[in-house]
Parts: structure tokens; sequence; C-alpha cells
């Protein structure tokens, strides 16, 4: 899961991506408790019912865009911290400014990956932990 969001992640937010990477601060410190709550804990319950509805509407891939739209809108303040700060930011986001404001930075999160949408990223990459997973060869 964290994979597939940090090929969207450095795609989207390059510097983001390279401060989360010199910090060692992987997505599955927040990203799975984003995703398995669908986002229940992190956001207003309204706006986590907007969410709910596209996510209905759109698939999982929305679910990572809207991951994405999160730390889109808090970027400046995430480029100025550490390791822990960064950590406690994503575990209890602040109250957002407005669900318009945050749809706006979802909205510009662009799900392509060197020309390849969202499905055809993901089907790659399960192609390629099937043949690398000891599992799977048997």
């Amino acid at each position: 899961m964290s994979f597939i969001a940090a090929v969207f992640f450095e795609e989207n937010l390059p510097k983001l991506f390279a401060h989360f990477k010199k910090n060692k601060l992987t997505p599955d410190i927040y990203l799975i408790d984003w995703i398995f709550t669908l986002y229940s804990k992190s956001l207003p319950l309204d706006v986590a019912c907007r969410v709910w509805d596209v996510f209905c509407r759109d698939g999982e891939e929305f679910l990572f865009r809207t991951a994405l739209g999160v730390l889109r809108r808090h970027r400046e303040a995430l480029l100025g911290m550490d390791f822990i700060q960064m950590a406690q930011l994503l575990s209890r986001l602040p109250d957002p400014p407005g669900e318009q404001l945050l749809f706006q930075h979802i909205a510009a999160v662009h799900m392509t990956s060197r020309t390849r949408k969202w499905a055809q990223v993901l089907q790659a990459l399960q192609k390629d932990q099937e043949r690398s997973s000891p599992v799977l060869k048997r």
C-alpha cells in the first residue's frame, strides 16, 4: 500500500517527498490509519462523509488522492518540521480551514506517473510483487 502511495507522492509533491525521505518518515506511519479508518479519525465527520461519498463513486484511487491532498494542504508546515513534528501533525491533523479548500487540494493531485494512470501503475506493481514473492513462485 505504501509503495503505490510513494510513487504518486514523489510525482505530485517532490520537495515534500524528499523532505520525508531525508527524515525517514515513511507513508505507513500515517497512511495506514488514514486509509483503514477511511479518514474518520483524521478528518471532521462531515468532511470524512464527503470523502466516503466520492470513494464509493470513484474507488480506492480517491483514498490515495485524498492522502496526497491532505499532504499538499499541509506542505508548507511539514517542510519546516523534523520527524517527530511531522509524525505528530499527520497523526492528529489540525482542523482543516474548510472542506472546500481541502477538496481543492485533492482536485489538484494528478494520479498519473510517467503518463501511466493509477490502475496501470497498480497493476504493474502487483505483477512485480508476484514475480518477486517466494510464496507465489511455488
